[in-house]
């Protein structure tokens, strides 16, 4: 597993981009890497971490208050942007004027631009309860296909629960790119019992926080129902706005049951994921590997904000794309970040805290 410099950490946590959907075809894949943008991305991320060292200690105390506060050096707020055709395909080979975003309805100029596949912290969050008991071997295939699919110095860790909510990796072991290890994190209980999706989502955005990959995903496999977490449905939903992850959810419905689908469309819904429900648990193998392929062929967009105020609170984001040959091309998006109320910057310190 690769580890990743001082300097590299602090250009992290940017906004993704990203909408519910149904299930794509065709998805493409290939795109050309831009070496010298992301070294430049690099080298501001360098200056960055000097300049604002001497203040380390004070904006830790500050993020203490508030867990899913997102550090934005500069004011650089850095999106990352899924782009479908009108056959809900993915389409690469755009270039940076080929987009256009606007943050408050107010266009804003694109500073860095980029489209390239870079590893990504991944939590699977698996329903282990009773209903899900028939289901599991499809299940684990699906988990293994996304590994399979992704890119291998990806992050990975398993959140397994019914009543109960447990991570399934060792417990020194916060990431793995190993299969074997997923393996046996994914057999690590047996389905029984009832559903604690809610509590399940908080642990796994809590997780999240430890790594240091740039973008953060979660795959909820579940039928959304809930009927023994501690937390409120509300409550990790504000959680999941304010964190940097994109969920991803799929939706294992049955005939009967509490089952809510509405549930798993809104924490893709409120994220910039995507929601899928197959017809059977043999689909789910195909759709994994397709949501693989969507988070590595995404764009890397950044700006600095050009309003003249910004009051704090929700900041919307619109990111549209347009391109001779292409035709009509939709920008999977999440529609903002929140943006806290802040004092005056400590002295060395650049910038502000963003919620993204």
């Amino acid at each position: 597993m690769t580890k990743r410099s001082a300097s590299e950490t602090q250009m992290r946590e940017g906004i993704v981009l990203s909408a519910p959907g149904d299930l794509w075809t065709n998805c493409l894949s290939g795109f050309k890497f831009n070496k010298s943008l992301h070294f430049l991305l690099t080298f501001v991320a360098f200056l960055s971490f000097h300049c604002s060292a001497s203040s380390q200690n004070s904006t830790s105390q500050n993020a203490s208050s508030d867990n899913y506060t997102i550090r934005v050096d500069t004011n650089l707020v850095i999106l990352s942007a899924t782009v479908v055709d009108h056959h809900n395909a993915l389409v690469s080979g755009l270039m940076k004027n080929d987009f256009q975003i606007y943050e408050n309805h107010s266009l804003q100029q694109i500073k860095n631009f980029s489209h390239e596949d870079i590893p990504v912290a991944v939590g699977l969050v698996i329903d282990n309860s009773g209903s899900m008991g028939q289901k599991r071997a499809d299940v684990i295939s699906a988990a293994l296909s996304f590994a399979h699919s992704s890119n291998p110095q990806d992050q990975m860790f398993v959140v397994n629960f019914n009543e109960h909510v447990t991570l399934g990796l060792p417990v020194k072991v916060l990431f793995t790119d190993r299969r074997d290890q997923l393996l046996l994190a994914l057999s690590a209980i047996q389905a029984a019992g009832e559903t604690a999706l809610y509590d399940a989502i908080a642990m796994a955005l809590d997780h999240l926080k430890q790594s240091n990959c740039d973008k953060k995903v979660l795959i909820v496999i579940s039928d959304g129902g809930d009927n023994a977490s501690k937390q409120t449905l509300d409550q990790v939903i504000e959680m999941a706005r304010r964190s940097a992850a994109t969920i991803y959810t799929i939706g294992v419905l049955e005939q009967d049951g509490d089952q809510k689908p509405g549930v798993l469309r809104r924490f893709a819904k409120e994220t910039g994921g995507l929601a899928f429900f197959p017809e059977t648990s043999k689909e789910i193998p195909s759709i994994c590997e397709g949501i693989a392929h969507d988070i590595r062929n995404q764009y890397t967009l950044a700006y600095v904000p050009m309003i003249a105020k910004q009051d704090a609170g929700y900041q919307t984001i619109d990111v549209r794309a347009s391109a001779r040959g292409h035709g009509r091309l939709t920008v999977r998006t999440r529609s903002g970040y929140f943006l806290p109320s802040t004092s005056p910057p400590q002295p060395g310190s650049i910038g502000h805290d963003f919620h993204n």
